[in-house]
């Protein structure tokens, strides 16, 4: 997924003056998964390109004279031992995760873009499921040389959770595509392999998910508002029924939910999620401050 040079986030992020203090972006197979791409240049490439829009975009406004975006290019071995102390990885296979935290004041945070396990065929479900703990058990940041922070995922004060989650409809391709074209969001819904998994309480625990109002956002046609399966050209070709595979989830005190939607741009066959969430910090004397933060997800496949 590489994007055009002329490529506007400004919306997507809106990066207008003290709109957010905080921002978090996941990305998700901005590459085609082999060796060569995600190993090789084409993928600093890339990289490289998404860093100079986001960069663009939030260098935009400025609080002060302040530069909001710089990227690191030359900081020293301490410094980039400093930086890895706060960013951990797990892969599995093609699936996998990234993980960073930082504290705000007396509040730890902790954000996780993941790619869970694809598929839409009876029993899928239970690997993302698998993924899913798997990065949550698994993941370890070391001991913080100044303070103590978690070594895990969920002792953070506040998580977020974001990416390609993969989870998708427990209905018959035919009849997910009728409810989708009558836009009944309700009955598909009921139907969502994640939030029957959030009612039976056997996996995410404590998370918490916003409303969502927002078509599925997989799989469309590249460049297109129709879904994959609108076109005759799709005949066939893998069976993609539309599915909520983007998702934000959060937990933690303090932590609140005040936007949850889609935005509008057609890089690839999913549409990116974007979430808005009010934190509150503890700081020294127990008193309170707050901060705005915005979480934004994008996958291609």
């Amino acid at each position: 997924m590489t994007p055009s040079s002329d490529l506007d986030l400004e919306d997507w992020m809106d990066s207008t003056p003290n709109s957010y203090d905080i921002y978090v972006l996941g990305f998700q197979e901005i590459v085609p998964l082999n060796a060569r791409n995600v190993l090789g240049p084409r993928n600093s490439c890339i990289s490289t390109k998404w860093n100079s829009l986001i960069g663009e975009a939030l260098n935009k406004r400025r609080r002060r004279g302040a530069v909001l975006h710089q990227e690191i290019t030359n900081s020293s071995a301490t410094e980039r031992s400093a930086q890895e102390e706060h960013f951990r990885c797990i892969m599995n296979k093609q699936m996998g995760s990234v993980s960073i935290r930082f504290v705000l004041h007396e509040t730890s945070f902790c954000f996780v873009c993941c790619h869970l396990a694809s598929g839409g065929k009876q029993g899928d479900v239970l690997l993302r499921n698998f993924d899913a703990a798997d990065i949550l058990v698994r993941t370890r940041f070391p001991g913080g040389a100044t303070q103590e922070l978690p070594k895990k995922i969920l002792d953070h004060d506040q998580v977020v959770l974001l990416g390609d989650l993969n989870y998708r409809i427990s209905l018959e391709e035919a009849e997910t595509r009728l409810l989708v074209e009558d836009k009944n969001w309700s009955i598909l819904l009921e139907n969502d392999q994640l939030l029957i998994e959030f009612s039976t309480g056997r996996h995410f625990d404590g998370w918490q998910e916003g409303l969502i109002t927002f078509s599925p956002t997989y799989k469309y046609h590249p460049n297109s508002d129709q879904y994959y399966w609108c076109f005759d050209g799709a005949l066939g070709k893998k069976k993609r029924a539309p599915a909520w595979c983007d998702r934000i989830l959060w937990r933690g005190k303090g932590l609140k939910q005040i936007q949850y939607d889609t935005c509008n741009y057609r890089l690839s066959d999913h549409r990116p999620v974007r979430a808005v969430f009010h934190a509150e910090c503890v700081i020294r004397g127990d008193a309170d401050c707050a901060c705005g933060c915005i979480a934004l997800s994008s996958s291609s496949e």
